[in-house]
């Protein structure tokens, strides 16, 4: 972190979504220690860690906090963005860290404020005493009144782009970038090949099941080869029954479709069954009438 050597900097504000994005990339990172610390006790017996969950999942938090908060100034998000807390309170358009108590105040808000609000609710759930229930009735008045507060917060935050938490409104803290944020030359040269080549490739695969491969392949081939050239050798492979029109082999059980050319049945029938509109490749004649060749 830029702490230390950038305090004569003017500090740098940060993007609202920057700030949303560094709260959920925390979200996710404490979801992450708690699922790979859960399952080294999978080993052991169900419900190991029920009845002190709220303390271990504390014990966690703190652990982060030392590291992150305590020697940094910015949490685990933060620091992946570029981001860390500035002390809000000071005077100064400097930068100036946030002092101990702020962190310690930080803590207690927020590790504290959930360790109690878990171990609250797993006290109070199984007490059905009267007092128990009193207790519980304004515990859950001031966690409501605490979330109204911070959807409040919230909205005043999508104004002013200051304080995303009602933590952060509290202690005076606010994010700033650590390092001035250059602005980037960047080229979009790969970006348009890529996204032509992707279109044009979507294009084929939505073109291609449309056309008959079969059909068009035969038709070039007709139109390649020019039919008046070896007319006289079809004709007399033809009469002679020694070559199919669709594989060229000697023709089985050996039909014909109203033209001088021979097809075996299944070349020809398959053919036809495939596409209705079927003609014969050498003279493109269309299918009339299938009859075998006496």
């Amino acid at each position: 972190m830029a702490s230390n050597g950038n305090n004569a900097e003017r500090v740098n504000p940060v993007l609202r979504i920057s700030q949303l994005d560094a709260l959920e990339l925390n979200k996710a990172l404490e979801q992450l220690v708690w699922s790979q610390f859960s399952s080294c006790f999978h080993g052991f017996k169900p419900g190991l860690l029920a009845h002190i969950e709220p303390e271990v999942k504390a014990f966690l938090w703190l652990f982060l906090w030392r590291f992150t908060i305590y020697s940094k100034n910015a949490t685990v998000g933060q620091t992946i963005l570029n981001i860390q807390y500035k002390n809000d309170l000071s005077q100064t358009q400097k930068y100036q860290p946030l002092s101990k108590h702020q962190k310690l105040w930080y803590l207690i808000c927020t590790v504290g404020g959930r360790w109690l609000e878990e171990r609250c609710y797993d006290l109070f759930s199984s007490r059905q005493l009267e007092s128990f229930c009193r207790t519980k009735h304004f515990i859950n008045f001031v966690a409501g009144l605490l979330q109204l507060c911070g959807l409040l917060n919230f909205l005043i935050f999508l104004q002013k782009g200051k304080f995303a938490t009602l933590t952060e409104r509290i202690l005076g803290i606010r994010s700033v970038f650590c390092r001035p944020q250059n602005v980037r030359q960047i080229g979009f040269e790969y970006m348009n090949r890529e996204l032509l080549w992707h279109g044009f490739a979507e294009f084929l695969i939505y073109l291609l099941p449309l056309i008959n491969m079969q059909k068009l392949k035969l038709k070039i081939s007709s139109w390649s080869l020019p039919i008046a050239v070896f007319s006289s050798s079809e004709n007399t492979l033809a009469a002679h029954c020694k070559e199919c029109s669709v594989c060229g082999e000697w023709p089985t059980m050996p039909h014909t479709i109203g033209c001088s050319h021979v097809f075996c049945y299944y070349c020809i029938k398959s053919n036809c069954l495939f596409d209705m509109y079927f003609t014969c490749p050498k003279c493109g004649t269309e299918v009339h009438n299938l009859q075998p060749l006496k």
